[in-house]
């Protein structure tokens, strides 16, 4: 699968991102999960930005790669090394050491990785701990920079009050909203990402994203067959009533 099929995938707004984990180096599970994305039907995975990995995945699947990193010279050596993509985000993965990405910082991050990678496919995102209009504020400027796709997170800031799918919704909240503000401000495609599930993909692509990004729900799995289970669901959730998934 290529480039194009990923940009055509955001188009018809169906993309799925399949997300190993920023700090995962783990290659034994990373490969599960990108094995079980490209099985389940996934347009694309999310890795560590680095070569080894890059290397690994990319004789296991042919899907589109795109790595994550909050360095810019990290991404253009990942790209160096194949990646077909970059991602300045997954910032999920710091918020537990106690580290947070400000506006400021995260467009400093941008204009650095564009001038380094002027022609690279870039998804930036956006810090779910800044308000929502600061969020707005920061896509557009993120876009201006060289975004060609903008992210959105919040499921680690949730707290479920109801179990079952009532508790599946509010999980999704904050990354739902952010989609829904941030697309109606920006040209660009917007991936809904960070604590989202079957049940709250079909929100997202409503909400107005163009695709959805989902990470714990798959490599905290230790089957791979039910990893591709979670994956095909995920995939038959994007595609509208009606149509069949082959």
């Amino acid at each position: 699968m290529s480039l194009l099929s990923l940009q055509n995938a955001l188009r018809q707004r169906q993309a799925l991102k399949v997300i190993s984990g920023l700090n995962n180096f783990d290659i034994e599970n990373v490969s599960a999960v990108v094995q079980a994305a490209q099985a389940g039907g996934a347009t694309f995975v999310d890795i560590a930005a680095d070569r080894q990995v890059i290397r690994q995945v990319r004789q296991r699947i042919d899907l589109p790669i795109c790595v994550s990193a909050v360095e810019p010279q990290a991404l253009a050596d990942a790209v160096d090394a194949g990646a077909d993509l970059v991602e300045i985000g997954n910032f999920d993965s710091f918020y537990a050491q106690g580290r947070q990405f400000e506006g400021p910082e995260v467009l400093a991050l941008t204009q650095a990785t564009r001038q380094l990678l002027p022609n690279t496919l870039l998804s930036v995102t956006v810090p779910h701990i800044l308000a929502l209009d600061e969020q707005v504020k920061l896509a557009e400027a993120l876009v201006e920079a060289g975004a060609n796709i903008i992210q959105t997170e919040g499921g680690t800031s949730a707290a479920p009050n109801h179990a079952g799918i009532l508790g599946l919704i509010e999980k999704a909240a904050p990354t739902l909203a952010a989609a829904h503000a941030i697309s109606r401000a920006v040209s660009v495609p917007v991936l809904c990402a960070s604590g989202l599930s079957d049940v709250t993909v079909p929100m997202a692509i409503a909400a107005g994203a163009a695709g959805v990004g989902v990470g714990s729900a798959i490599h905290q799995l230790n089957d791979p067959v039910a990893m591709v289970a979670v994956v095909r669901s995920l995939v038959e959730a994007l595609v509208p009533q009606g149509v069949v998934v082959r």
